[in-house]
Order: C-alpha cells, then sequence, then structure tokens
C-alpha cells in the first residue's frame, strides 16, 4: 500500500484550517497518510496558534533556529515516512475534497512517476491596489494551465504543491548552499532534470492564500535576485539555470559595453521602478528590467 507523507514547512503562518481540511480527507477517504509540519522558528504568536492542532498531525517539530527554504524541506526525510512526499506551502488552502485522493489516483496509475506538481491558483477577485502586484505575477506567470505547464514542465515546476518519491529525494536534496528565498525551487528542477527524473504535471492545484503587499513583495523580489546571483556565480549551477529567462537576457547582454550601460540606467532608474511597481497595477514589465537591473547590479 502506498503511503504518502504530507510534509509542510511552516513559518509565521496560521496552518490550522489547511491541516485540519487535510485531516478531514484522509479520514473521509480512508487514506494512508500522514501530516508532518516542521515549524522554521516561527514567532511565538503562530507557535502557540498551530499548537492547537498537535493532536490532529503525526508530527510537530519545533526548531530553535530558522534553517532556511532548503534545509528545512531535506529535513522532513528524518521525520516522514512515507514512500511519497507531498510538499505544500504553509500558506496554501485546499479548493476540492479530492485533493490528496487526485495524488493517490495518479500515482496508482502510473506506478513509475516519481514526481507529480498539482498547480497553483490564487482569487480571481483583483485585490485592492497596495496588493496588486504579488496578486498580477501569480496570475500572469505563474498559475499557468496544465498545458502551459506540459510544454515546459521543469521552468513551470514550483514547490508549493508537489509531490516526490522520498528515494529520489534522498539522491538528489534541495541544495541547501543557498539559504534564501528565490530560485531555489527552479535550481531543484534542474536537478531533476540533470539526472532524467521526469516531472509530471496534472491539474490538482492549490490556492495561494497570502498575497503579499508590494512592500513585501518587492523586498522578496530583492532577495530573490540577490540568491539568484549568488548562484550564477558557480558554473554547474549557472549552465542548469541558463534556461530562465532572466539568465538568459542576462547572459545575452553580460559583455563590455551593454553590461556597463545596463548598470549605469539601473542606477538612475531603479527608483523610479521601484515607484511604478509598488503602485501595484503595474505591467510586469517593469518589473522585468528591475530584476535584470538589479542582477547587473550585483555581478559587476
Amino acid at each position: 500500500m502506498i503511503k504518502l507523507s504530507v510534509c509542510i514547512p511552516v513559518y509565521n503562518f496560521d496552518v490550522r484550517e489547511l491541516v485540519n481540511a487535510l485531516k478531514k480527507e484522509i479520514v473521509k477517504r480512508n487514506l494512508s497518510a500522514e501530516i508532518i509540519l516542521i515549524d522554521d522558528s516561527s514567532e511565538v504568536f503562530f507557535v502557540s496558534l498551530n499548537s492547537e492542532i498537535q493532536h490532529v498531525v503525526d508530527g510537530f517539530i519545533l526548531l530553535k533556529e530558522n534553517i532556511g527554504r532548503s534545509k528545512i524541506r531535506n529535513l522532513f526525510l528524518k521525520h516522514a515516512q512515507g514512500q511519497y512526499f507531498l510538499f505544500l506551502d504553509c500558506d496554501g488552502k485546499l479548493i476540492q475534497e479530492c485533493f490528496l485522493e487526485n495524488y493517490f489516483n495518479f500515482i496508482l496509475r502510473n506506478p513509475d512517476c516519481t514526481s507529480i506538481y498539482g498547480g497553483r491558483k490564487v482569487s480571481l477577485l483583483p485585490p485592492n491596489q497596495s496588493y496588486f502586484l504579488r496578486w498580477k505575477f501569480a496570475v500572469e506567470r505563474e498559475n499557468l494551465s496544465l498545458e502551459k505547464r506540459k510544454k515546459n514542465p521543469y521552468l513551470s515546476f514550483q514547490t508549493n504543491n508537489f509531490v516526490i518519491k522520498k528515494e529520489i529525494l534522498e539522491k538528489i536534496l534541495f541544495n541547501e548552499a543557498y539559504t534564501n528565498y528565490g530560485y531555489e525551487d527552479l535550481l531543484f528542477a534542474m536537478d531533476l532534470k540533470s539526472e532524467n527524473v521526469i516531472i509530471n504535471h496534472i491539474e490538482n492545484p492549490i490556492l495561494n492564500n497570502d498575497v503579499e503587499t508590494n512592500e513585501v513583495y518587492l523586498e522578496k523580489v530583492k532577495e530573490s535576485v540577490d540568491s539568484l546571483s549568488s548562484m550564477l556565480k558557480y558554473g554547474v549551477v549557472r549552465e542548469r539555470l541558463s534556461s530562465i529567462k532572466l539568465v538568459k537576457t542576462f547572459i545575452a547582454f553580460d559583455f563590455f559595453p551593454f553590461n556597463f550601460l545596463i548598470i549605469f540606467l539601473f542606477k538612475f532608474s531603479s527608483d523610479f521602478l521601484e515607484r511604478k511597481l509598488l503602485k501595484g497595477n503595474q505591467s510586469l514589465r517593469y518589473l522585468d528590467l528591475y530584476k535584470l537591473g538589479m542582477l547587473f547590479k550585483l555581478m559587476k
């Protein structure tokens, strides 16, 4: 019998609704599944809230120090017992009653599969302007249709909602050298690709239940580009990330005089771009230019 470990890294978020919905499906459909939470040193307020569901989950591990997005995912290998791991972001929300069962059914129909990505959604109702940037990026760039995801299975992969066979994760760990937010999911996907691990895509989305403010999201963008710049300083990693649009553009113009020109222009336009982005409802081309300028600045 297949056993599925639902692995949820938690950081400063109330996961009670998500966990209770998962447990309800497990019990109702008599699924062979466990729920494991690892809290990455959240604030006391959130630890207190989530302690209310200790009796619901099969494991609730509290870390004294924050270890980051990659290391915490690898840590589930020490605490989860299933043959397959389902990783969910803590800000996810179930939008269908047969969410877990869909993964079980796909595995049963495709016993050779080793990784599956189910997709993501956000509310179709636009938020107010102060939250618009993150929502717009999700709608236009992240929440791809199944058909589009299948065309670029590795570049369309995200870590918010995916299943991986335990024995594959034991061989291909998340790269713990990068502890900050950003691009660790795509690096992991490219590591899978380099080992010829197929990522299957199905229509089994989870709702992103926590859209950040424009200010918070822009800070996360800065952190992600900084993380990407660190990755690109290593040849093997750069090669594996070379198909990302931002990296491809960087490589195409990373020679004199274009690289110096881009850095010069970004020096005088970064404040303008930030102001445009913080307004919320702006073209994502401004975000693309901002990321590119920042990457050149960090890589000089």
